[in-house]
């Protein structure tokens, strides 16, 4: 794939997940049955779209167009579940690979250039930091909705959230400045942590267990696919 449609796929993936994860808030989320939430998200990723692609305003209304119409249908007509999550990020992000692929550079018609390569660079960077630990807190969320209930996880309110978000973040630092071994000793320090708690309940210490595996291996995952894909730009 040539370098300027990689680059133009990024600048979109960008202002997805600025959209999707950074602007939209829980309580949009909660209530986006109702049109009105629905359309705000909408004028969210048009704006975000036409920012980081140097307002191609036709091209960022379809996105938004498209972008509506996935969760209008995810919305109404599909269950709350990881598979749901999963196959909602994907037609989002297929859209925009197929905008990059397939749409002539004519059509854009951008107003100002589009990112530099130290901008693209910053871009990608920053896509793999949203989507290593806000893109990931809905995934592990969903997968441990079925053990919650068995374990009866106790302690304050959204410190889990919190604590998911920190860990995935220092996860994605560490390999970003080369220092994946930092991560064992991640490990350790949550084991030592947790350690009063689980010991003395098997079910509280599994589901520990599970949710920790789900959020490592999701931001390790990401955060690799970011270096590689750096690495493929020459970054």
């Amino acid at each position: 794939m040539p370098p300027e449609l990689i680059e133009t796929f990024i600048a979109l993936l960008t202002a997805h997940l600025l959209a999707d994860f950074v602007f939209q808030t829980t309580g949009m989320v909660l209530r986006k049955h109702r049109p009105e939430i629905l359309l705000m998200h909408g004028v969210h990723v048009f704006a975000l779209a036409a920012l980081f692609t140097g307002g191609a305003w036709m091209l960022a209304g379809a996105i938004a167009l498209s972008h509506i119409a996935i969760d209008a249908i995810k919305v109404h007509l599909a269950p709350d579940s990881l598979r749901t999550y999963l196959t909602d990020q994907a037609a989002h992000i297929a859209i925009l690979a197929g905008v990059a692929l397939w749409v002539p550079a004519e059509i854009y018609a951008p107003v100002w250039p589009m990112l530099n390569p130290t901008g693209i660079m910053t871009a990608l960077i920053l896509s793999g930091l949203i989507a290593a630990t806000l893109g990931g807190g809905p995934a592990v969320g969903h997968m441990m909705r079925a053990y919650k209930e068995a374990a009866q996880p106790q302690g304050l309110e959204n410190a889990g959230r919190i604590i998911g978000l920190m860990e995935r973040g220092l996860i994605f630092l560490m390999v970003m400045i080369g220092e994946p071994t930092g991560i064992g000793f991640l490990i350790a320090a949550k084991s030592i942590l947790r350690f009063d708690t689980v010991s003395k309940d098997q079910k509280m210490s599994e589901y520990v267990i599970i949710g920790t595996l789900a959020s490592f291996g999701w931001a390790l995952a990401v955060a690799f696919a970011t270096t590689a894909a750096l690495s493929a730009l020459g970054y």
